[in-house]
């Protein structure tokens, strides 16, 4: 089974218009609503409405300039302590979530903050149809990971094959590992893969 997707949409601070985008993956979506904010546009409710259970609001308490981020970063805290294997996607322009983002990466937690749903990497590589596209995609994906990057090529097959919304084929697969050995992005010894990924992406 693939590992979830968990989206924290920060709604104070972004109303997404494409969430029919995250209905090819298990996605698990979370909007968080100001105390003041009372109304939800209807196009967002009933798009939000489809995933059934997969979807809740979070109407906070409180007010304050931080109030709905300090919601955000307590349920990151506790579903990635109950869901270890799952990714997390912070939907927000605020650049304050940075830090804490780096930090938790530092603790093996898959994590990242995206300004637009089509920025979350699952969806970004699903929607690549340019092969160049899709290898800076995957090595972003890679570089991301710190040190929990796959060592062993078969790992890394399923790795790369997670990404994508219709499972690779054999022969596709072998072309993206042949491209990212090309390019020198890894190198694979008997079945060991080792890496050199570019630090600025």
């Amino acid at each position: 089974m693939p590992p979830t997707n968990y989206v924290l949409i920060d709604f104070e601070n972004i109303q997404p218009k494409n969430l029919e985008i995250l209905k090819k993956h298990p996605f698990n979506i979370l909007v968080f609503v100001g105390e003041n904010q009372v109304r939800i546009p209807f196009e967002m409710a009933s798009a939000l409405q489809e995933f059934g259970k997969e979807a809740r609001y979070i109407k906070i308490s409180g007010n304050g300039p931080n109030a709905l981020d300090f919601h955000i970063a307590c349920y990151l805290g506790q579903l990635s302590s109950e869901d270890k294997d799952g990714y997390y996607h912070i939907v927000s322009k605020d650049t304050g979530f940075d830090p804490l983002v780096k930090h938790l990466r530092s603790k093996k937690i898959r994590v990242n903050r995206v300004n637009d749903l089509a920025e979350i990497p699952i969806l970004r590589i699903s929607n690549t149809t340019d092969n160049d596209e899709k290898i800076n995609a995957i090595v972003k994906n890679l570089a991301g990971r710190g040190q929990s990057r796959p060592r062993k090529i078969k790992t890394l097959s399923n790795t790369i094959n997670s990404l994508f919304t219709k499972k690779l084929e054999e022969n596709e697969l072998a072309t993206v590992i042949n491209n990212l050995k090309a390019k020198k992005y890894i190198t694979v010894n008997q079945e060991n893969v080792s890496y050199n990924l570019p630090k600025n992406l």
